[in-house]
């Protein structure tokens, strides 16, 4: 079942807030009608699609800050008799089952303690400031998607900016271009690194969903390879099912749902599959 919770503003939330505003008010009365007129059929048509992919954008913004990202339950307390069972992650000393002293609960599998919300979070991939909120087993499909909408609608943006800027268009004069001189350099100076940065970033959680790895496991991966290989033994991601069963677990079973911020598929977030378990559904 999928929690919500409440947030206030947070700076970071308002500054991304502001940047989604300006991008859209700047692309569609900006550039799109100094390009190709906003009542031309071009224009009209460049208008709506970037504003479906801007909507989309703030509505997969505003799921990924108020969905809770997954909390552990009290009750929780993991079965180290069920056969199915066949992963159990313990501490690297002692060998004890994961427990949580701050929350005074077991860890599940793949969860971790986030010290900015203060409590143990399911699946946690990383605490987002940008959203104010952890990204984690409830909310990280919603968050991924958020990513996607914001490089597709910054590079969109971008396209529109340099075709107003080179084309030669009706709507081109000396004074409409000294008025809007400064919204160009300002958008710009966003677009460029923000399409970057964006890009990068869609890139490297793509890389992690391909692996069915979270930020934290990536580089947890990193230190149990090298001791793996100091050992002569050779270190396997124990969730890893292969590219198209992880883009599954994360996205859902329906392709046609993968670009939409839903996740009826994610289940309780305290079991997950293994490639050593014979069972087809997605987490229990």
């Amino acid at each position: 079942m999928k929690a919500t919770r409440g947030c206030r503003f947070s700076f970071h939330v308002t500054v991304v807030a502001a940047a989604i505003a300006y991008i859209y008010f700047s692309t569609v009365f900006v550039f799109i009608d100094q390009w190709l007129g906003l009542w031309s059929s071009p224009g009209i048509l460049n208008a709506i699609l970037f504003s479906v992919v801007a909507l989309f954008c703030i509505l997969s913004y505003a799921l990924a800050i108020y969905t809770d990202p997954g909390r552990v339950p009290s009750s929780f307390i993991p079965d180290v008799e069920d056969p199915e069972n066949t992963v159990q992650e313990i501490k690297r000393k002692g060998g004890d089952m994961r427990y949580c002293q701050k929350c005074s609960l077991y860890k599940p599998p793949r969860a971790h303690h986030c010290r900015v919300c203060n409590r143990c979070v399911l699946r946690m991939d990383h605490h987002c400031v940008w959203m104010n909120n952890c990204v984690g087993h409830a909310n990280y499909k919603i968050f991924f998607i958020f990513v996607l909408y914001a490089v597709i609608a910054c590079i969109y943006s971008l396209v529109l900016l340099v075709g107003s800027i080179t084309i030669d268009s009706p709507k081109h004069d000396q004074q409409s271009e000294g008025s809007y001189r400064t919204v160009y350099i300002l958008s710009g100076l966003l677009l460029v690194p923000l399409s970057l940065a964006l890009g990068f970033f869609l890139g490297w959680h793509v890389h992690l969903i391909l692996q069915n790895k979270t930020t934290i496991e990536y580089q947890e991966g990193v230190r149990a390879m090298w001791l793996a290989e100091k050992g002569g033994h050779v270190h396997s991601h124990p969730y890893d099912l292969g590219a198209y069963e992880n883009l599954i677990s994360v996205l859902g079973p329906n392709v046609c749902c993968w670009a939409c911020p839903t996740t009826r598929h994610i289940g309780s977030g305290l079991r997950y599959r293994t490639p050593f378990e014979g069972f087809s559904s997605t987490s229990r």
